[in-house]
């Protein structure tokens, strides 16, 4: 028992007051990790709420601007049938005015010349004005001619659509969320492990004084400094969200 040597003798007085100042200033490092650990250990549930926070918006931003790239991307499909179409027709259109007229709707320098009396003409006039550039680019490399030609004009880099475009950069944008919401929620969980450690140390701290051995009790309060320490060492690498 305290107050009594291995040989059964009572402690002198002047060890018994050395005891108590050793074990009063125990009991204030204890009083002082607490204290620490209970506001660090608020902080990191606050962090970690903040975080679940930054997580949950990330991912309905991610979901948003996804259904606004599925949008664009159909928007785009349907622009692709609309081309394909109306080339196919007027391709349609000028093989017959070709098996008519082997020179229909040529220019002087014998490329293509869109004829308004011919319906490959007027079909022409109505391509879409995202498709005309890449149909003018494909007949100047003279495909009827020309081997090495491209085999439609959706092929040449001219064809390029303005809705596939933004449905790309959505994408990336929505991609970039989604991985935005990942690392929110594994910062969330880390300010979780740092809570359990600052728990460890309220719980070392605080079962302290339980112990009447200086020893124990010593021992304790050792266990509580180092998971004090580790905790806001790992704390001070975390990212912070107001």
């Amino acid at each position: 028992m305290s107050g009594v040597d291995p040989g059964g003798v009572e402690d002198s007085p002047t060890e018994k007051a050395r005891h108590r100042r050793v074990f009063g200033r125990l009991e204030l490092i204890a009083t002082i990790l607490i204290a620490i650990a209970t506001v660090l250990t608020a902080w990191s549930a606050f962090q970690s709420t903040k975080w679940g926070g930054v997580q949950a918006n990330s991912y309905a931003g991610a979901g948003a601007v996804r259904t606004e790239s599925a949008k664009a991307g159909s928007i785009a499909n349907t622009q692709v049938t609309i081309d394909v179409t109306v080339w196919t027709d007027w391709l349609a259109a000028l093989s017959d005015e070709l098996q008519l007229d082997p020179n229909a709707s040529q220019g002087p320098d014998g490329t293509y010349q869109a004829d308004p009396e011919e319906l490959s003409g007027v079909l022409f006039d109505r391509f879409r004005d995202e498709f005309k550039p890449a149909v003018e680019a494909w007949l100047a490399q003279r495909p009827l001619e020309n081997p090495d030609a491209d085999g439609t004009p959706f092929v040449v880099p001219e064809y390029k659509l303005a809705e596939r475009e933004r449905e790309k950069r959505l994408t990336v944008r929505a991609d970039a969320l989604a991985a935005e919401a990942r690392d929110a929620n594994q910062t969330g969980d880390n300010y979780v492990l740092t809570t359990v450690l600052f728990a460890s140390v309220l719980f070392f701290a605080g079962i302290s004084s339980k112990f009447e051995s200086l020893r124990n009790h010593s021992i304790m309060i050792i266990m509580a400094v180092v998971l004090l320490i580790a905790g806001m060492t790992i704390l001070a690498t975390y990212p912070i969200e107001i």
